[in-house]
C-alpha cells in the first residue's frame, strides 16, 4: 500500500503578526483552512514576532503595519537583521500610496489592505512564498502615483531609455550626461522603487504603471 506522505506537497508555514487577537483568529482559521496553508506561530508585537520566528522559521511572515512598541516598518527591519531576507507580506488598514511604498521599501514583498476580500491576502501569500512581489492593482495604481511624484524628470527620462534597452553609454550619449551621471540617476532609481537591478526597476515600474511599453 502506498505511503499518503510521499509526494504530499509541503504547506506554506506562516507566522502572523498582530495586536487585534480576534483578527489573528480569523486570519488562522481562514490559512489553516487552506489546502496549502499552515499557521505556525502568532505574535502580537514586533518583540514577540522576532522570538516566535526564532522559533519556527515560518516561510512567510504576514505582518500588521501599523502595532505597539514597535511598528511594522520597524518590525521588518529587526526581522532583516535577524534573519537576512524574511518573506513579508504587510496586512493593513490603510490604503495609501506611501504607506505600501514604504513597506516595500523597508523589504515587504507584498501589501493587502484588510478589507479587500479573503483571497487577495491568500493569492498574496502564495505570491510572497514564490519570492514575487505582490501589489492588489489598487495599491498599485497608488503608488505609482506617489512614486511618479518621487521620481525626478530626469530619473523618469533614464528609466525610460532603460525600458527601451539603452546601454548606459547610450543613455548618456542621448541625454547629454556623463555615464557617472546616469550611474547616479539609476542607484536613486533602484532605490525608489526599491529593486535590485535595471531589468527588475523596468518591470515595476510597468506593474505599477509608471511606464508603458509599446
Amino acid at each position: 500500500m502506498p505511503n499518503p506522505a510521499i509526494n504530499t506537497p509541503s504547506k506554506i508555514r506562516i507566522l502572523l503578526v498582530d495586536d487585534h487577537i480576534v483578527l489573528r483568529m480569523g486570519l488562522a482559521m481562514a490559512a489553516n483552512d487552506a489546502p496549502d496553508m499552515q499557521v505556525v506561530g502568532e505574535a502580537e508585537n514586533g518583540e514577540d514576532a522576532v522570538k516566535v520566528y526564532q522559533a519556527c522559521r515560518p516561510d512567510v511572515v504576514v505582518l500588521d503595519a501599523r502595532m505597539p512598541k514597535h511598528s511594522g516598518l520597524e518590525t521588518i527591519e529587526m526581522l532583516k537583521s535577524q534573519f537576512g531576507s524574511p518573506r513579508i507580506l504587510v496586512f493593513s488598514n490603510y490604503a495609501s500610496g506611501e504607506e505600501a511604498l514604504q513597506a516595500f521599501q523597508a523589504g515587504a514583498l507584498g501589501f493587502v489592505v484588510k478589507d479587500m476580500p479573503l483571497e487577495r491576502l491568500l493569492e498574496g501569500i502564495r505570491r510572497v512564498y514564490q519570492g514575487d512581489q505582490y501589489i492588489p492593482p489598487e495599491i498599485a495604481a497608488r503608488m505609482s502615483r506617489r512614486v511618479v511624484s518621487q521620481l525626478s524628470k530626469r530619473e523618469y527620462e533614464v528609466l525610460s531609455l532603460v525600458a527601451k534597452g539603452y546601454s548606459n553609454k547610450e543613455i548618456a550619449s542621448e541625454l547629454d550626461l556623463t555615464e557617472g551621471t546616469v550611474k547616479v540617476h539609476l542607484t536613486n532609481i533602484l532605490s525608489k522603487l526599491n529593486v535590485s537591478d535595471r531589468t527588475k526597476a523596468v518591470v515595476a515600474a510597468v506593474k505599477r504603471g509608471i511606464l508603458h511599453i509599446e
